[in-house]
């Protein structure tokens, strides 16, 4: 059954011209039948380049804004309306702006996971991946960093040259392992790396063996030499590592480990969103995509 869904996908998407973009934290069978898989942003670099005037997001709706940022010309759908992120609702434009005001002279760094209207009011934009390059590239001493406030301590203990000032958001999958969970679970597993993903608390992250993107920890797993693991993100990775590397054991940091959003999509909701009965067009004005793609175009020039 699941194989037919698959291959109707595959032959609808064809015909409509469709290419379907599926971030790491979705299923295994969503992830087999999409054209590209990885990371948010390079979800996005692959959309501007790929010849389908149509694009599928499988994922949550600040990724399939960022798809139509960077590809204003191409529909841009996302597969399950519902799919939000708790983070990028944390903090909204007003909220920043107010900010601002009293650190007039810091540059504001907005993770990727950020609304296109928050994103209008910010200089630079990062991923979990870039964001230690961007930010030591970028001439301004005094960096407002936003919203996960887990990523933002961790760029400031590698970049102690620079002036950080954070704010109280984050991921609430991520922010929520505590460090005697870690432990328990290193404990459990002694023989096993810990790779943990830095939108982890602080305590979480100084007990790791890796510490990176969600693509940087799959990239570390299948190349080490060990052959145990312990995944410090969302649970679903462990799955396509199981998957990637059968010889080795990979190990959940926590069984609450779990992204509800990211789950909210299933192979169905592309199937209904390839036949025009599911999924919601993303639709941006150009004076708001003018003013969002601007942090992302920085981000470019800083980071390569």
């Amino acid at each position: 059954m699941i194989k037919d869904i698959q291959n109707l996908i595959l032959q609808l998407k064809k015909q409509k011209d469709v290419c379907i973009l599926a971030h790491s934290y979705m299923s295994e069978d969503i992830c087999e039948i999409a054209d590209f898989t990885g990371d948010s942003y390079a979800l996005s670099v692959k959309a501007k380049t790929a010849p389908q005037s149509t694009v599928i997001m499988c994922g949550v709706r600040f990724m399939a804004e960022t798809v139509k940022l960077l590809s204003p010309q191409k529909t841009v759908y996302l597969a399950n309306p519902t799919a939000g992120c708790p983070m990028a609702e944390q903090m909204d434009k007003e909220l920043i702006s107010q900010v601002k005001e009293n650190y007039p002279n810091y540059a504001v760094v907005a993770y990727i996971n950020t609304t296109t209207d928050l994103k209008t009011v910010c200089d630079v934009c990062v991923t979990s991946s870039s964001a230690l390059k961007i930010i030591k590239a970028m001439p301004e001493k005094d960096i407002l960093f936003i919203p996960d406030v887990n990523l933002g301590t961790y760029v400031k203990n590698q970049i102690p040259e620079k002036n950080f000032k954070l704010l109280q958001g984050g991921c609430p999958t991520h922010a929520k392992i505590t460090r005697e969970e870690a432990l328990k679970t290193k404990n459990a597993h002694p023989n096993a790396l810990f790779l943990v993903h830095p939108e982890c608390r602080p305590e979480v992250v100084e007990l790791a063996d890796y510490v990176g993107s969600t693509s940087g920890i799959m990239d570390f797993a299948e190349k080490s030499n060990a052959k145990e693991f312990i995944i410090g993100t969302e649970n679903s990775i462990v799955q396509h590592l199981q998957f990637k590397c059968p010889d080795k054991l990979f190990y959940p940091l926590s069984k609450d480990l779990v992204c509800h959003n990211m789950k909210a999509t299933t192979l169905v909701d592309v199937l209904n969103c390839l036949n025009g009965v599911g999924g919601e067009e993303i639709v941006i004005d150009e004076k708001t995509r003018a003013a969002a793609v601007k942090c992302i175009d920085k981000m470019i020039e800083y980071g390569g």
